[in-house]
Parts: structure tokens; sequence; C-alpha cells
């Protein structure tokens, strides 16, 4: 802001104190409503000058959480530092309200069930539940400060979403793909529905080893009985066979005999398999349809019949006999009371074991044959694996947890839901031969349940009856397209190839993400982007860790331990919170301290309060004078190298070394260093240039960090006047700063501001004014070109640089012992020890690390010298870190 403008004129003040509360909500409305933040690039932006964020949409499924809190911090402290460094940045959002997380927010909110609904209205529901909570949670992003662009904003169940979604169906369908078949697959019980090998994790349970005696059947059987050890009795009914190890010697005579199943009576075939894992239970493991992925492979090896003996709601079906009707925990428990009462129950043991659950719900899966619709994915994980390569991962870490998951997969990717709210296939079958319609690109999006197929007859059989296809995508098949759909990826009839709106941001520069969902959504994303371009979607990924608790446990409702987010805004300024989110490395994770948070907030008044005085000091815009002088010199080159580090930092996302860095350079060396020289140099044009030159500096490094703050203060004393029509100049839109080029001795400057600062406290502690003067100073110590700067800013009449260090003497003060490990090792020997060191009959080996004592010799890891340094000529000695200072 230029000297002349009038104070009525400013878009801010820096008049009395810093009133977060008044700040922050009224920069939050005018960057909005002034769209600060949008993007306008075009096809003819050059990519290098543009950033693009792919961000995670959160799933609508209630309010903030302290993970979206930070993590989206963290996507704009990069957005930020980007847009001013860089050129023209997309930051988009959206919403995940498309999947089964949304269809229990609509049940609870309006304490309705699914079934009793006709899909159409139900989904009508969910899309006016999801909205209102979708419109608090744009009010509650948009409070956090986030430079999102508002224009660039997508639903992953709005019209454009589904039809790219559909259009992605459709292209891996031509390309080979996909395929829809009747196979098993992992089933949900309570959310009935088939769920992806992603969607399950391993859960400890309790449960119960039972060894159950099964018959051998038959005229002259080698033996009449053998043991299996199984946790689930409830699975039966549903045996099919038994298998023995074909090195099991013990159990060979079984192979090619049959069993009688207890109980119900049904003969099964007994068959040599190298799966059977010997060492567990009896070595003899029966297979039923389906207890496990192992039972799928020996259903499909083996071509076994199919028991269907649970049903998708895991209750038992009439293949159960007596136990139709029941859970599978009700016929568990009542089929082992029977195989008792029957004799066939040899033993019973409580054990513990992981469990598959589905992640959302944490109910047990089951294993269902179904028809259902995969993406093939095991015959390109070589692909997949080398894609995730070429991304730059921070931390690199996490690759590991990427490649692990990709080779550990057993199962293409399952993308059919049995869900009532979803993105539907596009998808008709014909009644007469089950060939499936597939929707024309033109007319997407369509939902088969509602509109025409696209032809009058069947093309294979000519049958003019068709079924529409009632299931839904998977969330993840639509979530993981988020860089085509902010692309503008869509199908161009004319040209017929797929085209974007925006083809300068693709492949995207970063994915921030959380580490919990890299099976997830990165792993798919990947997949759909690299199958439909070729290409991987992005460049890096930034994976976030998860907030802990104070005492570094996972926060949870049952703990009782979760901090509400709302909370914390209510109680702390936007910015302070912000300073708390760059306090750990990404991708780890760390706990929630109020201490941080307390240390946020004096930041921004340290950060306000320097700003006011330096506007006392030296004029808005002073010129840069011919010479400046050593100490303003140092200044600015120390300023130089902190914008370097800085700027490094920032590129390799390392947002919490940033923070340290700068703050500790801002706190110490400017405000409790340089600040309390320049009080006492306010007339001196070199100083007033400096104090300038920095301050501006600093606001547009925080600016990232703490951008409520910086731009108050940035329009109340740096930017131009506004008129009625003019654009907000704002600060996070300004330019990054660049080093500079002074060059000064960095290690001297240092030394003298380490000089200085002693000086200052000897003043205090000796109840000295500051401009008091000193008759004679000698230093010894690095201070070569600062001699002025010293003898001026502490009033010294006479400087004296010493070449040699002056005469100390070092003795040792005490001697501490670790008595905890001392006692059990020397036992009544301590007190000889003791009297030793005492009476000084003692010896220090520095270069062997050992203290001789009492005829012993102590390592160096029993004790701990403390040393005392006196200065016996004339005058007071001050210590630093790199000097000695003798006032005389």
């Amino acid at each position: 802001m230029s000297m002349d403008t009038p104070e009525s004129e400013r878009a801010a003040n820096l008049e009395g104190g810093y009133d977060p509360e008044a700040i922050e909500a009224k920069w939050q409305e005018r960057w909005v409503d002034e769209e600060v933040y949008a993007y306008e690039g075009t096809e003819e932006t050059d990519p290098n000058t543009t950033y693009a964020i792919d961000t995670p949409p959160p799933t609508v499924s209630g309010s903030l959480h302290m993970g979206h809190l930070y993590g989206h911090t963290l996507q704009d402290f990069a957005a930020r530092f980007n847009r001013m460094h860089d050129g023209e940045v997309l930051f988009p959002f959206g919403y995940d309200d498309n999947g089964i997380a949304s269809e229990r927010l609509t049940e609870e909110d309006l304490d309705i069930r699914h079934q009793d609904y006709e899909r159409r209205e139900f989904q009508r529901l969910c899309r006016e539940v999801c909205e209102e909570y979708e419109n608090s949670f744009t009010e509650k992003m948009q409070g956090l400060g986030c430079s999102i662009d508002w224009n660039h904003t997508y639903k992953t169940i709005e019209p454009r979403v589904q039809r790219i979604s559909q259009l992605s169906f459709l292209d891996l369908y031509e390309k080979g793909r996909e395929y829809r078949k009747k196979a098993p697959a992992i089933w949900c019980p309570e959310c009935e529905t088939a769920i992806s090998q992603v969607e399950t994790e391993d859960d400890e349970r309790h449960s119960h080893f039972n060894d159950v005696a099964f018959e051998v059947a038959g005229e002259d059987p080698p033996r009449e009985e053998f043991v299996i050890s199984t946790t689930r009795p409830e699975l039966i009914p549903a045996c099919v066979s038994v298998f023995v190890h074909p090195e099991d010697e013990d159990n060979q005579d079984l192979v090619g005999e049959t069993a009688r199943v207890p109980i119900f009576g049904h003969e099964v075939p007994i068959i040599a398999d190298e799966r059977v894992d010997m060492e567990k239970g009896s070595g003899i493991v029966m297979c039923c349809t389906f207890g496990d992925q192992k039972d799928i492979e020996w259903y499909q090896a083996h071509d076994l019949p199919l028991r269907v003996a649970i049903d998708e709601t895991a209750t038992m079906t009439d293949l159960a006999g007596d136990y139709e009707g029941r859970s599978t925990e009700e016929a568990r428990e009542a089929i082992v009371e029977d195989l008792e009462d029957a004799g066939y129950l040899r033993d019973r043991r409580e054990i513990v074991h992981d469990v598959g659950v589905h992640e959302r719900c944490d109910t047990p899966v089951e294993y269902r044959v179904s028809k259902q619709w995969y993406v093939e994915i095991l015959d390109h994980k070589a692909e997949y694996l080398e894609a995730g390569a070429e991304m730059d991962w921070y931390p690199e870490k996490m690759f590991t947890r990427y490649r692990h998951w990709i080779e550990g997969l057993e199962w293409d990717w399952l993308i059919s839901r049995q869900r009532d709210s979803g993105i539907p296939f596009p998808v008709w079958y014909c009644a007469d031969c089950d060939h499936p319609i597939m929707a024309e690109r033109e007319s997407l999006p369509v939902d088969p349940l509602s509109d025409e197929p696209p032809v009058d007859a069947c093309p294979e059989c000519g049958s003019e009856e068709f079924e529409a296809e009632e299931d839904v995508f998977d969330t993840w098949a639509t979530s993981s397209l988020t860089p085509l759909i902010n692309a503008g990826w869509d199908w161009d009839a004319e040209s017929e190839e797929f085209t974007m709106d925006h083809p300068e941001l693709y492949p995207f520069d970063l994915r921030p993400q959380g580490h919990d969902i890299i099976s997830f959504w990165l792993f798919h994303t990947i997949v759909k982007c690299y199958e439909h371009t070729g290409e991987v979607p992005f460049d890096a990924t930034l994976i976030n860790g998860h907030v802990l608790d104070e005492n570094r446990e996972k926060m949870s409702k049952s703990r009782g331990n979760v901090v509400a987010p709302d909370e914390v805004i209510d109680e702390y300024p936007v910015d302070a919170i912000r300073f708390w989110a760059a306090s750990a490395a990404v991708g780890d994770d760390f706990p929630y301290q109020e201490k941080d948070l307390t240390a946020g907030e004096k930041l921004l008044r340290k950060l306000w309060n320097a700003s006011k005085l330096i506007d006392n000091l030296a004029p808005a815009d002073p010129a840069e004078p011919n010479e400046l002088e050593a100490i303003d010199r140092w200044l600015l080159a120390e300023l130089d190298s902190a914008v370097e580090d800085l700027t490094n930092h920032l590129e390799e996302y390392e947002f919490a070394k940033a923070r340290n860095r700068l703050r500790t350079f801002f706190w110490n060396t400017f405000c409790d260093d340089y600040l309390e020289i320049a009080k006492t140099r306010e007339d001196s044009p070199s100083t007033q240039y400096a104090l300038r030159t920095a301050h501006r500096t600093f606001l547009q490094l925080w600016a990232p960090y703490l951008p409520h703050v910086t731009e108050e203060i940035w329009q109340a004393v740096y930017a131009r006047s506004e008129e009625s029509n003019s654009d907000l100049e704002s600060i996070h839109t300004d330019d990054w700063p660049a080093p500079q080029g002074y060059e000064a001795d960095l290690a001297a400057g240092e030394t003298a501001m380490e000089v200085i600062s002693a000086l200052r406290r000897y003043k205090s502690e000796n109840q000295l004014p500051l401009n008091a003067d000193l008759e004679s100073v000698a230093v010894h110590g690095e201070i070569d070109g600062f001699e002025d700067a010293i003898r001026d800013v502490m009033h010294v009449a006479d400087l004296e640089v010493l070449a040699e260090p002056p005469e100390i003497t070092t003795e040792v003060a005490s001697i501490d012992l670790d008595y905890s490990t001392l006692g059990p090792k020397y036992g009544s020997k301590v007190g000889e020890i003791d009297g030793g060191i005492e009476s000084g009959e003692y010896e220090i080996d520095d270069e062997a690390g050992v203290l001789r004592v009492a005829g012993e010799e102590l390592a160096e890891d029993l004790f701990e010298v403390e040393l005392e340094r006196s200065y016996s000529g004339d005058g007071e000695m001050l210590e630093t870190e790199s000097a000695v200072v003798i006032v005389g």
C-alpha cells in the first residue's frame, strides 16, 4: 500500500489486537464471493504452469471429523504454495454420495428401512438427505479456510458423473476387461450385497475349535472314523468333500474313500490335494460351499457340487434340515449340542482367531454363488505395480503398502452391488438367452429399470423380451474416476474418441489421501485410469496419517476419546489449527495436543504485534539504499537461505520441516534478535529497507499455513486501495518469494547476534538500561564485519576481538551415577565408589570413556560428568554457542 492511501480506504487495519473470529469469517466469505481461487485454465493452458490436485471426495455419512480437518488442511498447504509458486491451481471438491454409507445415513436420519420403499423413491430420499449434509459440509470446509475452487465441484451420483461412470463400464467391456459370471463372491449378510476383496479386513474374534468325528462309509473301510477340527460347525450341512494332503502318510488310507457327514448323513468323497495345511487341526479338512476362499478353489478345481446352507441374510436354508430359519450363530450352538448328544463331538476348546469382516459394518462375511460383474485385474498386476512405481510417493515408504496389496491380490475386482442407491449398470439381458445388451454411449446416463434397451430384438436369438440389470456399481468403481471426472473426460461422437475438456490437467500433479485407502481408492484409480488412458493418473501421491488422541490411541466412539472438530474450531482460531496440522511428518499418525494449538495462537499474536511494530518503524515501501549495513545485509542473506529451504521443503511436501524452519527464523532470529536491534536503528534507511523486505517476505512464507492473518496484514499494509470494481489483490495470488542474492558471512552474523543477545541479557540482569554505555567488551569468536553493529547497537566504547580464547578453567562440578544399574552390578561396592568420587580420588579417561574409582572402571553409560567453566581474569565472562564475551 502506498503511504498516501487514506486509512478509510484500507481493506484491513492493524489497530488493536488480532481478532481471529471476525477476521477469519470476513476473509472466508470474501475469498468465496470474489472467486479468488477459481481455476480458469483452457486446452491451450501450459500444463507446466498448472498444478492440479485429485482431491478425495468425502463419504456423505455424517459430520466432519478430525481426519477431514487434517487431511484437507494438508491439501490446502500444497494448493496455496503451488498457486503462489507455479501459477494456476485446480483444487476441486467432490462428495461421495453413492454408496452404502449414504443409504445408512438416510435410514437413520429418516428412521426408515430401504426394503420398505420402491428403489427410485428410496434413491430420491437419499439424494435429499445427502444434500442437507453436503450443504453443511461445504460450510464447514469453507470455515477451514481451504482454497477450494467451489466452481469445480461434483457429486458421485450427479448425472454428469453417472455418465462418466457408465462410459467407463462400456469402454472396459469393449476392451475385454470386464465379465459377468455366476461364481462364488464375498458376501456381507448385514448389507445384503456382494463386496470386493478390498472391502474385507481381518478382525480378532473369540471362537471355538470343535473336533468332530466323521464316519468312513463303505463295506470294508480302512478305519471307522476320522476327526476334523472346525470353527464353523454350522457349515457341516454344506460339506461336499474331505481333503487330505498327498504327503500325509498317517491319513493316506482315507484317500479314495467316502465320508459320512455327521448328523446330516450325506456322503462325500475323500480327495488328496496339496493345499491342505497338515499342521492345522488333525490335518484332515472338510470343504463346504463356501466357508472360505480355499473352499472356492477346491470347488472349482475338483468340479464339486454346490450345497447352499446359508442364505444372503446369514440364515440357514432348507438344506440345513431342522436348523432351517436360524441365524448362523444360533445354528452353530445348536449343531454343537446335537453333535455332542449324538457322540460325534470329541473336543471343544476356546480360541481367538482372525475372521474376515466387512470393513463397513464389522459383520463376518460369507461366500455365496451369484451372478456378478467383475473387472479383470489379476492378469495386469505387473502393469499396475509398474504404474505405481512411476509415481513419486510422499512418504516413499507408503509404496510398500501398495506393492504388498497388489502382490496379495487373489480376486478380480467385483464391481456389482445389490443395493438400492447407486449408479445403475447400463445393461439389459435377453430374457431367453441372457445375452447382454449394452446402452449406447450417446444416451448415457441410463437406468435400465426405467429406460428401454437400444434394440427391439436380441441380436443373438431374436427374442423381444428383455430384463433390466438391477445391480448398481460399487462405490469405488465411480470414485476411482475422479481424475477423469475433474478433467472433463467424455466420449466425442463426432471424432469417435474420448476427449477431455481440460487435457492440461491430466495426469494430475497430486493425489492426496489417507494411508487406510491405498488399496481402495488409490489402487482402483490407477486400474481404471490406466486401462482407459494408458497413463498413470497422477505424478505424485501424498499419503497422510491419522489423528490420534493425546495418548496416541486411535479415536473411536467406543473409547470415548473422539475430539469433535466443531468444538476445536469454536475454541481456537482456524490458523492455529492449521499450524497444528503441520506439526507431524506426512504419513505419520500423530496425536491431537492442545499445546500445539496454543503455540499456534501465540504465533498469530507474535506475527500481528511484530507487524504493528514494523508499521511504526518503517515506511511501507522504502527504497533500497545504495549500500546495506552489515547486520541488515546479513538478515536479508539469512532470509534468502530460509526462502530456499522452505521452497525445497514445500516442493517435497515436508510441511512440518518448513513450518519449524520458518517459525524458528521468524520468532527467534527476526523477532527476538533483529527486531530488538531495529528499534535502536529506526532512522537507518538500511534497516528500514531490511525490515520491510523481511516482513513482506515473512507474510508470503506464512501465507500457506496462516491464510487469514497474513491476508489481513497484507491488505492493511501492502495491497493497493480497493476501488469499487477492482479484484481483490490477495496475498494468496501473489508470487512466492525467491532468493534475492544477498551475500553475507552467515556464521559471523549469527555469532554477532549471539553476542548482542548476551550483552542485552547482561544489561537486563544488572538492571542497566539497554542504551547504557559499556566501557569495554572483548569477544573471542568469528564476528568479522559485524564489529560496528555490536558497538552501535550495544553502545560499546571499546570492542576488542581476541585472536586467542581467554584463559578459562574447566573443572568437574559433579559426577552423577546411574544407581539403578550400578547397585545390582556392584552391590556393597557402591559406597566405596561414592566415597572415592567425594574425596576426589578418581580418574576420568575421556579417550577410553571410563571412570576409574575404588579399583573399578565404570563404563560411560553408568555416569555423567557435569563440567563448570570459570574465568579468573578481569571482567565478567559471558558464553554463547559460538563466542566467549568478556565485559570489562
